[in-house]
C-alpha cells in the first residue's frame, strides 16, 4: 500500500495486553504521531490506559529486520533474498521430516498480543510438515486453568465485572494488568458503590488491593491454603447454594467430605491471613447476589497453580455464581485458541483427518494440555540423544529465549537443533540464535486481528487495517507461509485457478465453489487458509488480503454457534450468515459484535452430561489432601522469595523493544520491604545483587512496605538486548529468565513458578 499521510484519524488497536483496546491514530512520515481511544470500538468504547501511547516505539524500533537472514558458522548473519531463504528452509525442513517424521519438528508461537492472523496461515505449514507438537505463551500461564476448566465444565468462562456485586481478584492486579474491558473505569465504579465490594488475594498491597474492602495478604506461595480455607468456611458454616448445587452440579459430596475436615484456623495460619478476615470475606461472597472472580499470573505461575485454578472455581461455584448477570459466564469465542487454527468449514468432508492428538511429550512424557507442550520442558525435549527428540524448530512472533525459564538452556537448545527458523518483526534474543530469520511486516503495516475475544453477553472482533507502508524487504505471514507451501510442492496455480474465477462473482458464488473444490481436492481443504489467501485474497480491499482466512473462520463460527450468531444479526443460511459476518468485519474498522448470548447459553455451553458442572476432580482433591506436606520451601542459601515479572506502570509488552518508551521512572527496580533493606544496610536507590540457584543479576532498589518481609519483586518486560541503529547494544533492567529454572514447575501442567523464585540478596556496589 502507499504511505499516504492525511490528517484523518485511523482505526486500529493497542497491542500491549490481551484486551487490545480500540485506538485511533494519526501518522506522519512513517511514524505514529498521535493516539487516542476509539469511542466507536464496541468493547473498549474509547477506554485506554497510558501504555497505549507506546505504539510508535514498536513500529520504529532500530532492531526491526528488513531482509531475510541466514546464520553463518561464526554466529554472524548475512542478508539473503526471499527466494533463497524460502527454498533453503523448505528443503531443510522437508529433509528432516522425511528422515525423522514431522513429529521431530516443533512449532512455537503463532502470534503475540495483537497479531493472531499469522497463526491461521501457520496452520497450513504445520500440516504440510506433519508437525505434531507445538507450544506458545499460553503454556506458561493458562494450561493448568484450561485443564481444570475442561474437567469441570468444558467451556471457557469470564467474569462480568461491570455488573457484579463482589469482584474477587486472585493473584491479579487489574489496575496494571487489566483483564476485562474498561478495567480502571470499572474498578472505580465498584470502589465508589457502597453496595459493591472488591476482594484481593495477593501477597503485595497492589493498586487494586488499596481500593479493596478485603485484602487477603497471603504469604508468597500459600494461595492454595487461603482458597481452601474460603471453601471450607462456606461448607462448614452452611453458606453454600444447596438447591442450586443439587440442580446444576455433580460431585459435591466428595468436595464436602474434604472441606469438612479442613482445620480453618491452621490454614489461616499457614497463609498468614487473619481467620476473622477470611471468614468475613467468605461471608461477603456468600450473601452477594453476584460474584465474578478472575485469576492471573500471581497464582498461575506459582506453587500449586493447577490446584489454585480448581480451588478458585470452587469458591464461586459453591455459591452459585454461574450463568447469571454479574457472575461468571461461558463466552462465545470467534476462534478458540485452545484448538488448531483450522479454518476449513466443517461441511467439507474430504479434508484429511487431523494429526494425532498426542497426550504427552515424546521424550519426558509431560502432559500436553490444550494441544501445548509445557514451556519448561522444551529444552529437555531437545538436549538429549533420545530418538524422538525435537530436531528442528519453527518459531513465529515469539521470543522464547527471553520469555521462558532458564534462558541459558533455551539458547543451548536452539543451537543444538539441526535447523531453526524465526518469523518476527525484530532481531530478538531468539532470532539471534536461529539459523534463518524471516522479517514480517509490523502490525500497523498489514491486516491484523486478535482472537482474545472474551466478553459476555456481547462479544466483539476487530479486523485492523494497515495504515503504514510495509517496510521494504518484509512480508506478511500469510505470504511467507504461502511461499513455503508452494516451495514444498504442496500447492500451485492449479489449486487456485478455479477459485480465483469464482471469487470474481462474489462471496456466495465463491463459497459454493470452495465447497465443491474442497470435496474434490484434498489439498484445497487441507491448506484452506493459504488457498483463501491466494484466491479470495486477490479480490479483497487494498492491503486486506491477509484477512482472507477470516472468511473461513466466519463460516465455521456461524455453523458452530448459530444462536449467538443469530443474536448478533448473522442468522439464516449458514453460508449467507457467514458471508454477512465476513462483510461486516471488513466494513467496520472499529470492530463488530459477532456474538450475542443469553444466560441460558452458559448452561448449554457446559460440555458434560446433562450440562451439569463437575465439582469433583479426583487428582486435585488427592493433591489437596497432601499440601500440608508440601509447604512453601525456603532454601537455606536463598532465604528470600522473588516474584519475577510484576506488572507496573513502567512495564510493557516485550514487543516494545526500544527502551526510550520509558519517560518516567527507571528500568529493573527491585522492590523490597524496609526491614529487609535495613538488614543489609541499604537505602533507597542502592544496588543489590540477586543470586538464584540458576543465575545472578544486579538491580537498584525501591523500599516499600507494599511487600511483606522476605518478599521482593522485579518487573516484567525489561532486560531486552536492544540493538541500536549504530550497532551498539543497550540492556536496561534485568532479564528475569537468566534467574529462573526449568525444574521449578507445576506437577500437573508444568507451568513455571516465576512468582516463587528462591533468591539470595546482598548489597552491591556498581563499578
Amino acid at each position: 500500500m502507499e504511505n499516504t499521510e492525511t490528517d484523518s484519524w485511523k482505526k486500529t488497536a493497542c497491542i500491549i495486553c490481551a484486551l487490545n483496546c480500540g485506538l485511533e491514530i494519526k501518522t506522519e512520515g512513517g511514524r505514529i504521531t498521535k493516539i487516542k481511544g476509539d469511542k466507536a470500538h464496541p468493547i473498549s468504547q474509547g477506554y485506554i490506559c497510558e501504555k497505549s501511547q507506546r505504539m510508535d516505539f514498536y513500529q520504529n524500533g532500530a532492531d526491526r529486520i528488513d531482509s531475510p537472514k541466514r546464520r553463518r558458522p561464526d554466529g554472524s548473519y548475512e542478508d539473503i533474498d526471499w527466494n533463497t531463504a524460502i527454498s533453503e528452509i523448505a528443503e531443510k525442513f522437508t529433509d528432516i521430516k522425511n528422515k525423522h517424521g514431522g513429529e521431530s519438528i516443533f512449532y512455537y508461537g503463532g502470534g503475540s498480543q495483537g497479531n493472531h492472523l499469522g497463526g491461521t496461515y501457520a496452520d497450513s505449514t504445520i500440516k504440510a510438515l506433519g508437525i505434531q507438537y507445538r507450544s506458545n505463551a499460553l503454556a506458561q500461564e493458562k494450561t493448568g486453568e484450561g485443564w481444570v476448566q475442561g474437567k469441570m465444565m468444558g467451556a471457557p468462562v469470564h467474569g462480568d465485572f461491570e455488573n457484579c456485586e463482589v469482584a474477587v481478584f486472585l493473584g491479579k492486579n487489574p489496575w496494571q494488568s487489566h483483564g476485562f474491558a474498561r478495567t480502571r473505569a470499572v474498578l472505580r465504579e465498584i470502589q465508589n458503590d457502597p453496595n459493591r465490594a472488591m476482594i484481593v488475594i495477593d501477597p503485595r498491597r497492589t493498586e487494586t488491593a488499596e481500593m479493596a474492602e478485603y485484602h487477603l495478604a497471603v504469604k508468597p506461595g500459600t494461595d492454595a491454603w487461603c482458597l481452601t480455607a474460603l471453601s471450607a468456611i462456606l461448607v462448614q458454616e452452611g453458606l453454600i447454594a444447596t438447591d442450586w448445587l443439587k440442580e446444576h452440579t455433580t460431585g459435591y459430596a466428595a468436595v464436602e467430605a474434604v472441606m469438612k475436615k479442613i482445620d480453618i484456623t491452621h490454614y489461616a495460619s499457614v497463609c498468614g491471613v487473619d481467620e476473622t478476615l477470611l471468614r468475613s470475606a467468605a461471608r461477603r461472597i456468600a450473601i452477594a447476589k453476584s460474584v465474578s472472580m478472575i485469576e492471573d499470573l500471581g497464582v498461575q505461575m506459582n506453587m500449586h497453580s493447577t490446584l489454585n485454578s480448581y480451588l478458585n472455581r470452587l469458591v464461586w461455584l459453591l455459591t452459585g455464581n454461574y450463568a447469571k448477570a454479574g457472575a461468571n459466564n461461558a463466552f462465545v469465542p470467534f476462534l478458540s485458541l485452545s484448538n488448531s487454527t483450522r479454518v476449513t468449514p466443517k461441511s467439507t468432508p474430504s479434508e484429511p483427518a487431523a494429526p494425532r492428538k498426542w497426550t504427552h511429550s515424546p521424550v519426558i512424557g509431560a502432559k500436553v494440555i490444550m494441544g501445548l507442550i509445557p514451556c519448561n520442558v522444551i529444552p529437555d525435549e531437545i538436549l538429549t540423544d533420545h530418538p524422538k527428540r525435537f530436531r528442528a524448530m519453527f518459531i513465529e512472533s515469539s521470543n522464547p529465549v527471553h520469555s521462558l525459564a532458564d534462558s541459558q538452556r533455551m539458547r543451548q537448545a536452539l543451537r543444538a537443533l539441526e535447523c531453526s527458523v524465526v518469523i518476527d518483526v525484530a532481531m530478538t534474543e531468539t532470532a539471534r540464535q536461529a539459523d534463518y530469520v524471516l522479517p514480517a511486516s509490523s502490525q500497523f503495516e498489514k491486516a491484523e486481528a486478535t482472537f482474545f475475544n472474551l466478553e459476555f453477553p456481547r462479544n466483539g472482533f476487530q479486523l485492523r487495517q494497515p495504515h503504514l507502508a510495509p517496510r521494504p524487504g518484509t512480508l506478511p505471514e500469510a505470504e511467507i507461509h504461502a511461499r513455503l507451501l508452494e516451495a514444498m510442492g504442496q500447492l500451485n496455480d492449479g489449486h487456485y485457478r478455479f477459485l480465483r474465477t469464482a471469487a470474481r462473482l462474489g462471496h456466495t458464488a465463491f463459497g459454493l465453489a470452495f465447497a465443491w473444490k474442497s470435496m474434490r481436492d484434498k489439498k484445497v481443504a487441507r491448506y484452506a487458509p493459504v488457498v483463501l489467501y491466494r484466491t479470495l485474497g486477490l479480490r479483497m480491499p487494498a492491503g486486506l488480503a491477509p484477512a482472507a482466512s477470516l472468511w473461513g473462520i466466519s463460516q465455521l463460527y456461524v455453523r458452530a454457534q448459530p444462536a449467538a450468531a443469530k443474536g448478533a444479526g448473522f442468522g439464516g443460511s449458514k453460508l449467507l450468515g457467514g458471508n454477512r459476518l465476513f462483510k461486516a468485519i471488513l466494513n467496520n474498522p472499529s470492530g463488530v459484535i459477532f456474538a450475542v448470548s443469553q444466560y441460558a447459553d452458559s448452561w448449554r455451553a457446559v460440555k458434560l452430561p446433562d450440562h451439569k458442572i463437575n465439582l469433583e476432580i479426583k487428582e486435585l482433591l488427592a493433591e489437596l489432601a497432601t499440601i500440608d506436606t508440601k509447604l512453601p520451601h525456603h532454601l537455606p542459601d536463598f532465604p528470600y522469595i522473588l516474584s519475577s515479572g510484576e506488572r507496573r506502570a513502567e512495564t510493557s509488552n516485550t514487543s516494545i523493544r526500544n527502551p526510550e518508551w520509558l519517560k518516567k521512572g527507571a528500568f529493573g527496580i527491585l522492590r523490597i520491604h524496609p526491614d529487609d533493606a535495613a538488614s543489609m544496610g541499604c537505602a533507597e536507590g542502592d544496588w543489590i545483587e540477586l543470586r538464584t540457584p540458576r543465575g545472578a543479576a544486579q538491580a537498584p532498589i525501591e523500599i516499600t512496605d507494599e511487600l511483606q518481609r522476605g518478599h521482593v519483586s522485579l518487573p516484567n518486560g525489561h532486560g531486552l538486548d536492544y540493538h541500536q541503529a549504530d550497532g551498539s547494544i543497550v540492556r536496561r533492567g534485568v532479564p528475569l529468565n537468566e534467574l529462573t529454572n526449568t525444574t521449578d514447575r507445576d506437577p500437573f501442567a508444568g507451568t513455571p513458578w516465576h512468582k516463587y523464585v528462591p533468591v539470595h540478596l546482598e548489597r552491591f556496589t556498581p563499578a
